[in-house]
């Protein structure tokens, strides 16, 4: 396989420069930045308008590719914005690029979501259930099998006993999903839809009055299981309201207790990689995660679920 090769400000600025007809007379062009989330300097900010995504290889160019047709689909039925693509093309033979417009406001992380921004997370998740399932399939987007939680919490237990011994989780905790919840919990046959896959906070738009303006990156999407979407709002907005937000977009109990089982268990092991050096992820980021998956809500009361519920 052919390395890529490295982007640089001068190389980006000629890219820039051949795609963007309203530049300055003097070919200077527009001021470029990587951007510091996500590493590999795969993706620039592109004077204050813009941001350019690079695709370091043939399948993240694939997902690229396959991007573009979905946020036009997407686009009417999610209630928020996402980036429109002003130029495309290849940056390097085989590998894609888009030159995206920037959504104003600032990303999850960095900003927290207000009550009628918990609304707008609820219409996402309402439009991403409505998006036909029959016009994703055929631009590529994949089926996913629904993850094995009882396989998840095995992991996970052994996570929350390392994380015990370093003083960064009480492993008790984890008592409350036991082997019988983790079976009733499995996702219920026929429940697939659009799902964004990766909602977590730097995928999240936010304004200064804390609405969510807009959803980026959608090259992970999949058909599949409802729950982890749900289970990335718990990590970006805490579990609670990711959970008021599913909610709100007409799920039951026992998606939302799967999605947030589902993030619980991924945040233990992710920290445990963290510490024994298999993941180069922000550790504070990793037990900022840990913390707002934990977060209690009242739903873990419930100890019935009905047999029949496929929301």
């Amino acid at each position: 396989m052919t390395q890529a090769p490295t982007p640089t400000a001068d190389s980006i600025r000629r890219l820039v420069r051949s795609v963007l007809a309203d530049g300055p007379a003097d070919g200077a062009g527009p001021e470029v930045r990587p951007v510091a989330v996500g590493g590999a300097h795969s993706t620039w900010w592109v004077g204050t308008r813009h941001v350019l995504r690079l695709a370091p290889d043939r399948d993240a160019s694939v997902r690229l590719r396959r991007e573009l047709r979905l946020r036009d689909l997407v686009r009417p039925h999610i209630g928020v914005a996402v980036p429109v693509s002003v130029a495309h093309g290849e940056w390097a033979a085989g590998l894609a690029y888009t030159l995206d417009t920037r959504l104003p406001g600032a990303g999850g992380e960095e900003r927290d979501v207000s009550a009628v921004g918990e609304a707008d997370l609820a219409a996402l998740l309402t439009g991403l259930r409505a998006v036909p399932v029959r016009q994703a399939e055929p631009l590529g987007v994949p089926r996913a099998v629904p993850r094995s939680l009882e396989a998840l919490r095995t992991a996970a237990e052994s996570a929350a006993q390392y994380l015990a011994g370093a003083d960064e989780f009480d492993a008790d905790r984890l008592g409350q999903l036991t082997a019988p919840a983790a079976v009733q919990l499995a996702a219920q046959p026929g429940a697939a839809v659009l799902v964004h896959h990766a909602l977590k906070g730097e995928h999240l738009v936010v304004s200064g009055d804390g609405r969510v303006r807009g959803v980026l990156d959608w090259t992970d999407a999949v058909i599949g299981d409802p729950a982890e979407d749900i289970a990335g709002l718990a990590i970006a907005v805490g579990a609670p309201a990711a959970v008021r937000a599913a909610t709100l977009a007409g799920y039951g109990a026992r998606p939302c207790l799967r999605g947030l089982w589902l993030t619980r268990c991924d945040t233990l092991v992710r920290l445990t990689d963290r510490l024994q050096g298999r993941d180069d992820s922000p550790l504070p980021l990793l037990r900022t995660r840990l913390r707002r998956a934990w977060e209690a809500i009242l739903l873990e009361r419930v100890t019935e679920l009905p047999g029949d519920e496929t929301l």
